[in-house]
């Protein structure tokens, strides 16, 4: 029992429950044997009194020679106050420097044992009064070991979870192209005013062998592909980007990758396919909730986070003050030059397929604070395909190109009327004999999370891309002019884990080109 540890820490406690036989001056004082029947008589009416009166001490600051500075106060208030076993005399004075007999050490257990007995007594009745509750948890306690026992027996693996992402997509653009319809090349096929539907189904594997590893595989499906939203179209979505074929509901792998730390701070990933951004130690913006157009969910700097899918591996480190570095490459070996399949010339593809063809190699440099960051970014593409989607630099980076990006986001510590911030800019640099040597992205976004309700978002962002940019003049004339595009959206999140967001976009079509405005409503089922 918890007070019996206290006695035997507090000894002196103990020894100071009780009067000890008079001292030496007080002897001195008597005379013969009255002086000693006197005293033991005194002795005898100071214990029983002592005893007798133990009910009536309820704080050890009832006794007028116990000080707070006392090396045993602690122990002799808990034993007071907590367990009421300790009593004092008749005249309020404890007589802590005083020994104890045995008799008084015995009727001092005792008292404290009756409070036991009384606690005990308590407890029995109470396990009593509620016998059947206590009957009825153990009986539900045992039909739950005896189900976790059947699902651990028959579950499908003690290391991996499911976590799936199911997007239904409703809507249309005008001037919408899409990448490949009929075997041809993006550019020549458009789907004005088309309601579509569409869907995207991801899976993902995670399984850890260590709990600090990640083992990723993604299986995915959907037909966004002869869709004005699809992937290598002008007007494509973010949940249509990095799609596991050009073939509409065909399931594929999608992501394959290990990750593990390395020391206390880094981190090493290695994978078949594996996306640039898997590999990142930290996404400058804090606007990536539900961005709706894919080339908007870019952080303004569209070359350098190109989002390339390939064969790659890379290094990360996070150090919990914030500063964070990320190095990777990634080779994306299955393009092939077709252009009835990419919508991009064969010509940007003249190294073929293999390690080492269209490869991008990254390194980020950031800080995450508790509620903004920073990150510098450098990007070098090798030939078209390894910057995904961007056509852009898929017709005039065979000589590859060096693209530097800036990105950073604030964000307000509370909700409320003020939204975060997320702003970016990025450069490309082409290299050998393109019509344009350099052209520049930027991006704006605001965000406020539990706008009108609490789970719901409020988004809309406005830049100027490179994807679908307009060539001005010809021949040695030509000049890129990159394409500025908008979007707004409102999410909707109607459970845990169902979300419908209604959004509307427009992107400035630039030269000849026609704009284009678009709509939709996205469903997103999480489980």
């Amino acid at each position: 029992m918890k007070f019996f540890k206290e006695l035997l820490v507090a000894p002196a406690a103990l020894g100071l429950l009780a009067p000890v036989a008079a001292s030496a001056q007080e002897i001195a004082s008597l005379s013969g044997r009255a002086a000693v029947s006197s005293y033991t008589q005194q002795q005898a009416e100071d214990r029983f009194m002592a005893w007798d009166a133990k009910s009536q001490v309820t704080s050890v600051n009832q006794f007028s020679d116990v000080q707070p500075t006392d090396w045993a106060y602690q122990a002799l208030s808990n034993l007071v106050e907590k367990y009421g076993c300790v009593a004092g005399y008749p005249n309020g004075t404890f007589k802590g420097a005083q020994a104890m007999t045995r008799f008084e050490a015995a009727a001092l257990l005792n008292a404290c044992l009756d409070r036991v007995t009384e606690t005990t007594d308590e407890l029995k009745k109470l396990m009593a009064e509620f016998q059947k509750e206590l009957a009825i948890l153990k009986g539900r306690v045992d039909g739950l070991d005896a189900r976790v026992g059947v699902l651990e027996a028959n579950q499908f693996s003690t290391t991996t979870k499911l976590k799936g992402i199911a997007t239904m997509v409703i809507g249309g653009s005008s001037n919408g192209v899409t990448a490949a319809v009929s075997g041809s090349a993006a550019s020549g096929n458009t789907l004005s005013n088309h309601i579509t539907f569409n869907y995207d189904v991801k899976l993902n594997l995670d399984t850890s062998f260590t709990g600090k590893d990640l083992l990723r595989t993604t299986l995915r499906s959907n037909n966004f592909q002869d869709s004005s939203f699809g992937a290598y179209g002008s007007s494509a979505l973010e949940v249509a980007s990095t799609p596991t074929n050009t073939s509409a509901d065909a399931v594929g792998i999608n992501r394959l990758f290990y990750q593990f730390p390395v020391g206390s701070n880094w981190t090493a990933t290695i994978g078949a396919k594996v996306r640039q951004d898997d590999m990142l130690a930290m996404a400058p913006t804090a606007y990536n909730a539900d961005s709706i157009l894919y080339r908007l969910s870019l952080a303004g700097a569209s070359t350098a986070y190109n989002n390339n899918l390939g064969a790659g591996l890379g290094l990360s480190y996070k150090n919990p003050n914030g500063f964070n570095l990320s190095v990777n490459y990634i080779s994306n070996q299955n393009f092939s030059g077709n252009s009835a399949t990419t919508g991009f010339s064969s010509t940007a593809f003249a190294n073929g397929s293999g390690i080492g063809a269209a490869s991008t190699t990254t390194a980020q440099v950031g800080y995450a604070a508790s509620n903004w960051g920073a990150a510098f970014v450098y990007n070098y593409s090798n030939y078209a395909a390894s910057v995904a989607f961007n056509d852009i630099n898929a017709s005039y980076n065979a000589a590859g190109s060096n693209n530097l990006g800036f990105s950073a986001y604030w964000q307000p510590k509370q909700t409320g009327f003020i939204p975060s911030i997320s702003a970016g800019v990025g450069t490309a640099y082409y290299n050998g004999n393109n019509p344009t040597s350099s052209h520049t992205t930027w991006q704006v976004a605001l965000q406020w999370n539990d706008a009108l309700i609490k789970g719901n978002a409020l988004g809309m962002a406005y830049g100027s891309t490179e994807v679908g940019g307009a060539f001005l003049g010809t021949g040695g004339g030509q000049n890129f002019q990159p394409n500025s595009a908008y979007e707004v959206f409102y999410k909707f999140q109607v459970t845990d884990n169902i979300s419908l967001t209604p959004a509307f976009f427009w992107i400035n079509g630039q030269g000849t080109a026609a704009d284009q405005t678009g709509g939709l409503v996205k469903t997103t089922f999480k489980f």
